[in-house]
């Protein structure tokens, strides 16, 4: 078995309102409530894509990425495949994807003399993916190999990737040409250019959605 990822937009206040030690089992069964719920959720209520809301969980808001089945897998290629064809990207928009993915998945180039981009793009957006974002409101991870959460952005933070979205978005389809020369696998998740645009475009549906809402992201591995 993988690893899996959920991906919630979650109300921070609420988030903070709720014992410490209560936290991670409260995202988990808003995720996945039980069967018998009496204000209609449950499993057969769930959607194959899109955002998932249950009556009795405002304060959160579970997405459905494109034919992932719930799988990290997909979001790690993503993230090879983007270090793939990043030099053959036009400038502003490898600076704008290099702080979006940096943000929610990636982890970035191994040299850090490769991950200078080109900053004049006006696109403010520092992301800080020093991984300090969770501000107490969740322990330090005991085991990095097993990560607790995956995701963790808070509502002071999304904005930043929704910035950086917002400029990317539009560049996006110039990376077709060069992504069928020097990224795509077919056979692999995220075989082909399609369905690179289509998962980083639910992410950024997802982030805008955050930002607007001002709310804070979270990503749980089950």
């Amino acid at each position: 078995m993988g690893l899996d990822i959920t991906v919630l937009v979650v109300d921070w206040d609420h988030l903070g309102r709720t014992p410490a030690a209560e936290r991670l089992a409260m995202l988990e069964d808003a995720a996945y409530p039980d069967d018998d719920r009496d204000d209609g959720g449950g499993a057969d209520a769930r959607i194959e894509h899109g955002w998932v809301r249950w009556p009795g969980t405002p304060w959160c808001a579970l997405y459905e990425f494109f034919e992932t089945l719930g799988s990290f897998k997909p979001h790690f290629w993503a993230g090879q495949a983007w270090e793939d064809v990043r030099d053959f990207a036009e400038p502003g928009l490898r600076a704008a994807l290099d702080a979006f993915l940096a943000g929610l998945f990636w982890m970035g180039l191994d040299d850090d003399a490769d991950t200078d981009t080109d900053t004049d793009t006006d696109t403010d957006t520092d992301t800080d993916t020093e991984d300090e974002p969770a501000v107490g409101l969740f322990p330090a991870e005991p085991d990095p190999w097993h990560p607790r959460l995956l995701v963790v952005r808070t509502p002071d933070q999304v904005p930043d990737l929704a910035r950086a979205w917002a400029v990317a978005a539009p560049l996006l389809e110039g990376l077709r040409e060069p992504y069928a020369i020097h990224a795509e696998r077919p056979g692999r998740w995220i075989a082909n250019f399609e369905e690179f645009a289509m998962l980083l475009r639910d992410w950024g549906e997802v982030v805008t959605e955050a930002s607007r809402s001002g709310r804070g992201l979270i990503g749980l591995p089950i």
